[in-house]
């Protein structure tokens, strides 16, 4: 292994599970347990995300044990795929680098009544009229200029106030997690900077990972809960992938130099000063709290105005209206976010702060917190892949209450960086090794497309494997990309 790979313990608990024991630091509080199996876990070795993992298990509060699913890759302060529950009754922290820069990157996807079969020659339109119609690239705005007075309402309010402008249906909300609006937020702590990134933002894809991909459902694994989502063999769907761009950003960017000298001021001893931290019910974490809200409804309200965008897009090529195209929300998943949930913990429910950076909500059948129309199977959990193998529709399952706090993975989560992305494909055309396997790329710069090339990712179907196997989220459909757009 490498200068910068993982040579600390890792004692494999079963086919699924790989724990580092509290006892490699002194200041663990608790084990830290990732998902992996035998092919992963090589993979993961390879760089410092597992030292990530026990460094988060230092935590003030953490509760459980410090956890990382099977897409975890090295990031700030947390690891990307880490998931860590803390308890503010017991002095537990918020740490921003446990929910990331880009606060409220999600992901949501679109259904449709559209057989594949009836549109295959009419890809390439729809795709175009996709990238003409949403905003993307580096810096690229949205379609509306909002006031401060208008993007503090937006803040405040989420995904819920841009359907009453008019931007989508009023049954979006219902199949949005949180219903696309944490209550608590407090625009009134977002700085004048973050406030100037995002008065231009909201209704763009942005640049990175995010993108618009077109799929075809190719397999259905569980007839039941794919009947209960609205999914079937052969149809057209459309993933939106994105966040809160820059003021998102800049809330986090914000909260870090606001509490780089808060541990010491609360005693706090920390491994990794990315993990700078405030405990929850302190005004500091407080206010973190209140503009991490704020930015997640900023991203609720983004993706749900693209939504808009793409039934537009659809309805314009087609020619018939978005309602008789089916073009239904079947879910959307917030995987940066920390939020305040209840979870059993040595038989005694107790509200905790969860951290998700890079980890989607996975809650079983039966939870409150399921949409109704989905609380007979289980809430969606939705995993993008590469663009040029598959992405995943899960389901949440009661397994994910007791070991995960409620956690899946996102996505399928990088091996290479970047920069080595660009690297790999210097002097290649990517668009056209796309187009040979099926799929037709869109993107505003030739770097951005390489830099998400599939082999700068794990393959999904592994990652999906591990909490099938687990019993944490279970496979519902596969969908294969035909098209995408990326910034």
């Amino acid at each position: 292994m490498g200068q910068n790979a993982y040579h600390g313990p890792l004692e494999q608990l079963d086919a699924c599970r790989w724990r580092i024991p509290r006892s490699y630091k002194p200041q663990m509080r608790v084990d830290g347990i990732i998902y992996a199996n035998q092919t992963l876990i090589e993979q993961i070795r390879s760089d410092q995300s597992p030292e990530q993992v026990a460094n988060v298990a230092t935590l003030p509060g953490i509760v459980g044990a410090s956890l990382a699913m099977p897409d975890i890759h090295w990031g700030y302060g947390f690891s990307i795929g880490g998931v860590a529950a803390t308890d503010p009754a017991e002095g537990g922290v918020i740490s921003p680098g446990g929910v990331g820069y880009d606060i409220n990157c999600g992901v949501r996807m679109i259904r449709t009544n559209i057989d594949h079969a009836d549109v295959r020659e009419r890809i390439g339109e729809l795709i175009d009229a996709l990238f003409r119609t949403v905003p993307c690239g580096v810096g690229v705005g949205g379609p509306i200029r909002m006031k401060r007075g208008e993007l503090a309402t937006l803040m405040e309010c989420g995904a819920p106030h841009v359907v009453e402008l008019g931007f989508g249906w009023h049954g979006d909300t219902e199949v949005t997690e949180a219903n696309g609006c944490l209550t608590g937020a407090k625009p009134e702590y977002v700085s004048d900077h973050a406030f100037n990134r995002g008065a231009d933002q909201c209704g763009s894809l942005g640049a990175g990972n995010h993108f618009l991909e077109i799929q075809v459902v190719d397999k259905i694994h569980d007839a039941k809960a794919a009947a209960a989502f609205g999914i079937a063999l052969g149809q057209l769907a459309v993933m939106i992938h994105s966040g809160s761009r820059g003021l998102g950003y800049q809330v986090c960017d914000d909260a870090l130099r606001m509490l780089r000298d808060v541990p010491k001021k609360y005693g706090i001893e920390l491994p990794d000063r990315q993990l700078v931290c405030a405990p929850v019910h302190s005004d500091e974490g407080q206010r973190y709290l209140g503009g991490m809200r704020a930015a997640a409804n900023y991203a609720w309200a983004n993706r749900q105005m693209m939504t808009h965008m793409v039934r537009e897009a659809f309805a314009e090529v087609l020619e018939t209206p978005a309602e008789k195209l089916g073009m239904h929300l079947v879910y959307d998943v917030a995987h940066n976010i920390a939020k305040l949930e209840t979870f059993d913990v040595d038989g005694q429910p107790r509200k905790l702060c969860v951290h998700r950076k890079g980890a989607t909500r996975a809650y079983p059948a039966g939870h409150p917190e399921v949409p109704r129309a989905y609380r007979h199977v289980g809430q969606p959990v939705l995993v993008p892949g590469d663009m040029a193998r598959a992405s995943y529709v899960l389901v949440g399952q009661p397994a994910a209450m007791e070991t995960t706090f409620g956690s899946a993975c996102h996505g399928a989560g990088r091996v290479m960086s970047r920069k080595a992305a660009l690297s790999a494909t210097r002097g290649r055309r990517l668009d056209q090794e796309l187009a040979e396997r099926g799929v037709i790329a869109r993107a505003r710069s030739r770097a951005g497309l390489a830099e998400e090339q599939p082999d700068a990712y794990k393959d999904v179907s592994q990652v999906v494997d591990v909490l099938h196997e687990a019993g944490v989220s279970t496979r519902v459909a596969r969908l294969r990309p035909l098209a995408v757009v990326k910034g």
